[in-house]
């Protein structure tokens, strides 16, 4: 009975019902799409970090966690190696640069990663081979700047980085690719440490004998031990801050703020489709106080009528929800490249699942004013 009912009306009714899908539609897509450009900007964000093979970072004391900030001498990886439970240890070089493309395309911006051969924070291939020396043109580059620059493996690659007051560039050659791995939004390259701190960008020529790393990845014997050896190490080796990959991903500069800004708009986005829901089901309940009347003078009781309403309540939405998920997947193929959205199948669950429930949650006013409404009173109302 309440199914036939909740059917019957939202039929006879249909251009009023769709239209209001169509307004839960608009909400899904908004929805959605923030949920995909939180995603993305977080995973543009922490990528980097994130797939690191290291158990602890290691960074100059006073940094606040900042890779872009911390300065580390390389031979004082030897200190941290030495820490009892210290399984290996890495140093890496951060830097920028950008990538010479063929006559009449736009050089691409890239992170500059220097890396020791072999040692913790050399990334995993997907084709191709390793570094091999310390000092070779050797390059690793990953498939997001292989698709911008058309390039694959035996190419050489051309960068430029700034040297003093000059702009230099030297050419490398491609030896391995990897998965995406991006640092503050910029695809990477790898190469040897050693190559990195001669063609890194500076403001002036190096002088230093000894190689500056940004941080040093750690490897442990026993990951499940990291907040005893984070402070071991820091106790150990001096001048020196240790954090794991979470902690460190918070510390990112705007990572925090960005992702609570991103959630609050999702956040007002649900509440403001619930109120939506909420008062176009109230004003709809209204608008038939007359008929509910009759069905309760002719023996409908008031559970009946509260399922009626939240069926169709919850096929409003679930029509609504439907059509703005497929549009929204259909406007994500048409999105350029360099936009950081990323539809990931959680998220989007998660999202998909929250506006399905905003309807019926949003309908518990209307449901409740239904239950409420007097025979008597409506009837007289409806003459």
């Amino acid at each position: 009975m309440p199914l036939y009912l909740a059917l019957k009306e939202t039929w006879r009714n249909r251009s009023r019902f769709m239209l209001f899908s169509l307004v839960i539609a608009l909400i899904t897509t908004l929805v959605l799409f923030v949920a995909a450009l939180a995603g993305g900007l977080a995973t543009a964000n922490r990528q980097f970090i994130e797939k690191l093979d290291a158990d602890l970072l290691v960074y100059q004391e006073s940094s606040n966690l900042s890779a872009a900030s911390s300065r580390l001498g390389v031979s004082r990886v030897k200190q941290v190696r030495r820490v009892e439970g210290v399984a290996e240890a890495g140093p890496i070089g951060l830097s920028s640069a950008s990538v010479t493309l063929s006559a009449g395309q736009e050089p691409v911006d890239v992170a500059l990663v220097g890396v020791e051969p072999g040692e913790p924070g050399t990334p995993q291939l997907l084709a191709g081979n390793g570094l091999r020396n310390r000092r070779g043109n050797d390059v690793i580059i990953d498939d997001q700047l292989a698709d911008k620059a058309g390039v694959g493996l035996g190419d050489n690659l051309t960068i430029t980085t700034t040297q003093g007051a000059d702009e230099e560039t030297f050419d490398l050659r491609v030896v391995g690719l990897i998965e995406e791995r991006q640092y503050f939004f910029q695809p990477t390259i790898f190469v040897p440490l050693g190559t990195w701190d001669e063609i890194r960008a500076q403001a002036q020529a190096s002088t230093n004998s000894e190689a500056i790393a940004n941080i040093f990845a750690v490897q442990l014997t026993d990951p499940s031990a990291k907040e005893a050896m984070a402070q071991r190490i820091a106790a150990t080796v001096e001048d020196v801050e240790v954090a794991d990959k979470p902690a460190s991903i918070l510390a990112i500069p705007g990572y925090t703020a960005q992702q609570s800004t991103l959630n609050t708009v999702q956040g007002f986005t649900l509440f403001i489709g619930v109120l939506v829901v909420g008062g176009f089901f109230q004003i709809q309940t209204l608008q038939k106080v007359p008929q509910i009347g009759m069905l309760k003078a002719i023996g409908t009781s008031n559970g009946i009528v509260a399922i009626t309403t939240l069926l169709q309540i919850v096929a409003v939405t679930v029509v609504g929800v439907l059509i703005g998920s497929v549009g929204t997947l259909l406007l994500s193929l048409g999105l350029p490249a360099g936009i950081p959205v990323l539809f990931s199948g959680p998220a989007i669950a998660l999202a998909v699942a929250i506006m399905l429930l905003i309807g019926p949650l949003g309908g518990l006013v209307s449901i409740r004013l239904a239950s409420r409404i007097e025979p008597l009173t409506a009837i007289g109302l409806g003459k």
